[in-house]
């Protein structure tokens, strides 16, 4: 499974923003359990729904397969992916806390004792837990989804809310939903093994029609 790969999230307008992964804008919208008077970006029509790989990862996610990009024999076809999904409230306030602490031991802002974050910095170690927040969210759709990312440009990621517009009235802690669109391919073991668990399920299934008959 491939899935660090997936290297670069684009999303909001906080292309100011430093951070391991650059951004770009698409549409400002959030689910409005934490934000209000804004939505989630509307589904697209079309498409085929996947099933997860196990039905306990990645809960309350949804993934539908958009259509063929690209053919590739030699390596499976490229497919696009839209993806919604929830980046969880605990791990966005661990990444946060984990963030503040690293970014402590080199802080030394003119007007601020050393290791003391000011409060115009704040903002910006909370995008930066909620970007990574997402980013391991649309890792984790990977392996839930038995799909393989891209690499260099073509695994990028499109979010489609403006996470900016999100961090404005975010409360550390809460969920984000979100919904995002990205290339990628089917990882043939992992379908494969799925195939092959659903064909001994139903053999079994029918051992015990036979059974119940017999009797």
């Amino acid at each position: 499974m491939k899935i660090a790969s997936i290297a670069t999230i684009l999303f909001g307008s906080a292309a100011a923003f430093t951070a391991t992964t650059p951004f770009h804008h698409e549409t400002s919208a959030v689910s409005n359990t934490f934000l209000k008077a804004v939505e989630l970006t509307p589904e697209p029509e079309g498409g085929g729904e996947l099933t997860k790989v196990s039905e306990t990862s990645l809960p309350g996610s949804r993934m539908k397969n958009m259509g063929l990009v690209e053919e590739d024999n030699s390596d499976g076809d490229i497919y696009n992916f839209w993806l919604t999904a929830v980046a969880k409230g605990d791990e966005i306030k661990k990444l946060r806390i984990q963030t503040e602490k690293e970014a402590s031991k080199k802080a030394n802002f003119p007007g601020f004792r050393k290791g003391q974050i000011p409060p115009y910095a704040q903002p910006k170690m909370t995008m930066f837990a909620i970007q990574e927040a997402v980013i391991k969210t649309c890792e984790a759709s990977l392996e839930a989804y038995g799909l393989q990312s891209l690499q260099g440009s073509q695994g990028e990621v499109n979010v489609n809310e403006d996470m900016q517009e999100v961090c404005k009235g975010y409360k550390l802690g809460n969920d984000i939903p979100f919904t995002a669109t990205y290339k990628g391919k089917f990882d043939a073991a992992v379908q494969a093994a799925s195939e092959e668990g659903h064909d001994t399920a139903a053999m079994e299934d029918v051992v015990v029609d036979v059974e119940a008959v017999a009797e």
